[in-house]
Order: structure tokens, then sequence, then C-alpha cells
């Protein structure tokens, strides 16, 4: 089976910050932060279910307004998160227009917008019918790291310093199911729709006595009836799921790159932030962001299989190489590379 994710940076490397992630064979996709987007097509922007800033530098939150204006008037929940602040940032953004004609809106767009703390999670829902102002309850939940969990996928976020909070993110796959087609024949079994109720019954991870209905191909008719553990057991074959994670804007002190390591441990793809040379380290060290060096480092300690190194400094137009180069040599380095 394809992996359903295919993340893409959004602009060049010197462009605002951002990654795009649609979904193989669904009309959905997310968006890690949000800086202009406007290479972005009206059909890609209105796939996106969750958006994930990391911060609101403006280089990372300027396309929200976009997005918003794109999804007025259609009914649909975009689900939005940041870091400590995010809350009162959507709502000076929200409270900068004038919404008194939204009642001519058929309808309603809801936006459930998420601010990530330490230990707990604030949400707030605004709808447009009620011109954008929050609903009465905040729902407050613990936060151990989780922010989204579905059948097929999670998401996962960790708070790094960039002199204030800034989110990194983590998408994984969960496994996946593949049938073993001789097996299947071999029980006399057919292919048809069932198998994928099947599948989600694993994903579901329902009990392992649940009763599973195998129909006829074209027909309504049940052929054979099993428990889901034993039909599991012969015909399903697993193999694991991608993970994707996103990391911009952060400080190369030894906490971050601790948590980073961690966090993006055996990632499929990393897109991770390369502002400086490593020669221009302190510059970065100032402005609180990675130099390539540190940003090849990270991944490849941490065993990353792809890396994508972006937001390059405006100090490096037409040296791009050299960025490339020097996070690619310490990507290709067994652990750090000695101080010279």
């Amino acid at each position: 089976m394809p992996p359903i994710f295919h993340p893409r940076l959004i602009n060049n490397p010197f462009d605002d910050p951002g990654v795009f992630v649609p979904f193989l064979f669904e009309k959905r996709a997310i968006i890690f932060d949000l800086g202009d987007n406007t290479v972005l097509s009206t059909r890609d922007l209105l796939k996106i279910s969750h958006a994930f800033v990391t911060h609101t530098h403006m280089d990372h939150f300027i396309g929200f307004d976009r997005l918003l204006r794109l999804l007025l008037g259609r009914d649909k929940t975009l689900y939005i998160y940041g870091p400590e602040g995010f809350l009162n940032n959507i709502e000076g953004k929200l409270a900068g227009y004038t919404w008194n004609l939204v009642e001519n809106f058929t309808n309603d767009v809801t936006l459930a917008a998420t601010e990530v703390h330490p230990n707990q999670t604030v949400t707030r829902i605004y709808r447009c019918s009620n011109r954008f102002k929050p609903d009465p309850e905040t729902t407050i939940s613990t936060f151990s790291g989780l922010l989204l969990r579905e059948p097929a996928l999670s998401v996962s976020a960790i708070l790094l310093d960039h002199q204030i909070p800034c989110l990194g993110y983590c998408i994984e796959e969960n496994f996946h199911i593949n049938i073993n087609k001789q097996q299947l024949e071999a029980m006399g079994l057919e292919p048809g729709p069932w198998l994928n109720e099947f599948k989600q019954a694993i994903y579901n991870k329902q009990s392992p006595d649940t009763r599973i209905q195998v129909f006829c191909s074209g027909n309504e008719t049940v052929q054979k009836e099993f428990k889901l553990g034993e039909l599991a057991d012969r015909i399903a074959i697993y193999t694991p799921g991608q993970k994707v994670a996103y990391i911009t804007d952060v400080a190369g002190s030894a906490e971050n790159r601790e948590k980073l390591i961690a966090f993006v441990k055996n990632s499929d793809y990393l897109f991770i932030e390369a502002a400086f040379l490593y020669e221009d380290k302190d510059i970065a060290e100032k402005k609180h962001h990675l130099t390539a060096r540190q940003a090849g480092e990270i991944a490849s300690i941490a065993k990353v299989k792809n890396m994508t190194i972006f937001h390059f400094s405006p100090r490096y137009t037409g040296k791009e190489k050299l960025l490339e180069k020097e996070a690619m040599t310490a990507f290709q380095t067994d652990g750090p590379i000695p101080e010279v």
C-alpha cells in the first residue's frame, strides 16, 4: 500500500516557511504554518482540515487571512493549533474585520482553535454565524504531546524555544494493512467492500472477538463470518507507516537539540530550518535559529531517512548551495562534527 502522505514545501527556501501535506485518495490535506500561501491553489487550500502553526511571526501566520476568506460561505470546520498566546492572536485577527453581513451565508464555517501549553491545551470555538465571537465554553485538556489521533494517523507537538514558545510538529501514519491474496484465495474468500470494514476494525482496535461478515462480491448475502482476531492472523500483513516532522525557528541550544533528536527520531521525512551557515553561528544564536550544520547533525543523530532544509536567511541569496552542502555533509556524518 502506498503512503498516504505526500509532503512538500509550499515556497522556495528563501520565502515564507510551510509544508503542505495532501492525503492520497482523499480530498483532504493538512498544513504546517500559515505564511504566504498564494502559490497554493484554491482547490488545495479548501482541502485543509487541520492547520498547525509553529508561532505567529508574520511569515508563519499571514496566510491565515487568505485561508479564512476562501472558507467563508462554506460548511466546514477548520481545526487550527498554535503556542501560548495563540487564541489572543486568532481573536485579534478576527476582530480586525467587520462581520455584519455573515447572516447572508447559507453555510457556517467554524474555527476550532487550540492553544498548546506545556501541560494542557485550551480550545475555543468561533462560528461565522456568531460573527466569530468565541463560544461561551472553553475546553481545557491535558497535554502530553499528542494533539490529534485518528484511525489512520496522529499528530504530535513539542514545545521549543525561539525566545518565545514555538511548536515543532510530527505527523505519523499508522501501520498499513495489506491483504495476503494467496491466503484469501485459499480460504475461499472473495475481495470486496468488506475488506475496508475489516481494516477499519483493526485500525479502531476493536475487540478480537468482533464478528466480521464476509460478503460475496456484488452480493449482499453473507458468505461467511469470522472473528476479527482470527481473520487478521490469517490474511493481514502489517507494514510501518510514514513519519513526517516539521521544525522551524528554534534556537540551537543544547536543550532544544536534545528535544529535537528524540522528537524527530526515525522520521521518513524531516523538514528543518537551516537559516545560517555555521561560520555565522553567532548571528544564528542571536536570532535564535539553527545553522545548516546543526540541522544536518540533528537529522543524522536522529537517524532520519530524508532531510529537506528551508527558511534560508536572505543574506545567502545566490549561495544556497553552501547551505545545502553544509547541511548534507553533517547529515551524512555519523554523529556531531568536532569543533574546529
